[in-house]
């Protein structure tokens, strides 16, 4: 069968010329993501390195993005692109920190085999179609409140990394008042460019202010070309590293239902807004829903079982559709440049290992993040006050997994207070009870 018969390239109204172009488009888009995953996972929130090295991240990355791209444009056929999230990486070494507090010897192999738990269950929900039930259970009021406080978090990492925010007695942190040194110029120059980019709609702003961040840290001597051509030098391999018995333990149950939750929500956000976008909605609902989570869920299962965290469809895969792209075809094209990456990893490393490059990044995405703060009902306290105890919560406890606790222990408590219980579904009363469990016998072992 021939590509154009396969993809339906007719009926569609594109051709293989758009599609290709639809397809580097948003992966030019997305490529941030190559950058900032390595250096994400390879330390945690205290600069302390996590376990993973950034080489296994990096191959892992290309692997499952590539995988699950491949499979999205191969079953559904949709021109939507999959790689790990923002949000659900940093919710990672949220989990890998909270688990070595409480003495788990392999804290980033536990996590991956959490991630590969919530990549079942999510694979087992779209087989027999109970994910409906699942989403219904969570307002998007919540949802919105959790994708705001992450990005708050994320920008305030972004913030911290690039030596903007520091931390001070009495205040905890505040504004570098010293003179601006390079590091503060490298992250200055990537944020500028990056946002003015932005501002005018230029495919790609978050990779160019990246690339311009890295030109001027070369300038400045803050980091060192070594090369452009190679594979990952990795030392320690993440393949196949899950630790199931630390999973499937009381503690990291909590963990396992909010990734779950996690991917649900912006695999569902992800698919509905690219899909309308493209017109590929057939009266409100989604053709080869099954197929497409399918695919979501899958990637998640292959990307722990790679050595990274949550890997779901991407919203820039909307820069894709703006193109033209309208099949499976462009996915396939992000696949194949996902691979082809794989060739440039001491560019990337170069890029990634120095953290003020890659800060920019983080605060853009941050703020793209905060957009969903509009949509939280804030006249229903019932829906407000959870969202906000999430939006507020997870940058001032520093942790992504206490914040979302905070709002999912108090949503359906308020609800039942205020009369409402049947707006509650009953997952999301397992899921309170899973986080209260969190709280009061978890959470106090890690101080």
């Amino acid at each position: 069968m021939r590509v154009s018969d396969f993809f339906q390239l007719a009926e569609n109204q594109t051709s293989i010329r758009t599609e290709l172009l639809a397809g580097a488009t948003t992966f030019l888009s997305m490529a941030y993501i190559l950058f900032v995953q390595p250096a994400v996972l390879a330390t945690d929130f205290a600069g302390q390195p996590t376990g993973l090295e950034a080489g296994a991240v990096l191959l892992a990355t290309c692997l499952a993005s590539a995988f699950g791209t491949a499979l999205m444009g191969l079953l559904a056929r949709y021109p939507i692109a999959l790689a790990p999230g923002m949000g659900e990486n940093f919710f990672f070494v949220s989990v890998c920190m909270s688990l070595s507090a409480l003495g788990v010897a392999h804290a980033w192999q536990t996590a991956l085999a959490i991630v590969f738990l919530s990549g079942l269950i999510f694979l087992a929900l779209s087989l027999v179609r109970l994910r409906e039930a699942v989403i219904e259970s969570v307002s998007p009021s919540l949802c919105c409140g959790i994708a705001a406080g992450i990005g708050l978090f994320i920008a305030f990492i972004g913030l911290k990394n690039a030596g903007l925010i520091i931390g001070k007695p009495g205040t905890l942190v505040g504004l570098n008042t010293h003179p601006v040194g390079a590091d503060l110029a490298v992250f200055g120059v990537g944020l500028l460019v990056a946002a003015g980019l932005q501002a005018r709609k230029v495919r790609g702003a978050i990779l160019l202010g990246i690339l311009a961040a890295a030109a001027t840290a070369l300038a400045l001597g803050k980091t060192h070309y070594t090369g452009l051509v190679g594979f990952p030098q990795i030392k320690t391999g993440a393949i196949g590293q899950m630790d199931f018995a630390g999973a499937l333990s009381p503690t990291a149950l909590p963990f396992i239902a909010v990734f779950l939750f996690m991917v649900l929500f912006d695999t569902v956000g992800t698919l509905v807004g690219v899909t309308q976008q493209a017109g590929l909605m057939q009266g409100n609902k989604l053709p080869r829903a099954t197929q497409a989570f399918f695919a979501d869920a899958a990637a998640t299962t292959v990307g722990a079982a790679l050595g990274t965290s949550t890997v779901t469809s991407y919203i820039e895969s909307a820069t894709g559709v703006q193109t033209g792209g309208r099949t499976g075809l462009t996915a396939l094209t992000v696949a194949a440049l996902f691979l082809l990456a794989l060739f440039f990893s001491p560019l990337i490393a170069m890029v990634g290992g120095y953290a003020p490059i890659t800060a920019p990044a983080l605060v853009l995405v941050g703020a793209l993040m905060m957009q969903s703060v509009t949509r939280v009902a804030w006249d229903d306290f019932s829906e407000a006050v959870p969202a906000f105890l999430a939006l507020l919560g997870i940058p001032l406890t520093f942790s992504i997994a206490d914040g979302i606790a905070l709002s999912f222990v108090s949503y359906p408590v308020i609800k039942l207070l205020g009369g409402r219980a049947r707006d509650v579904g009953w997952p999301m009363w397992v899921v309170a009870a899973l986080l209260l469990y969190y709280f009061l016998a978890v959470r106090p072992l890690t101080g």
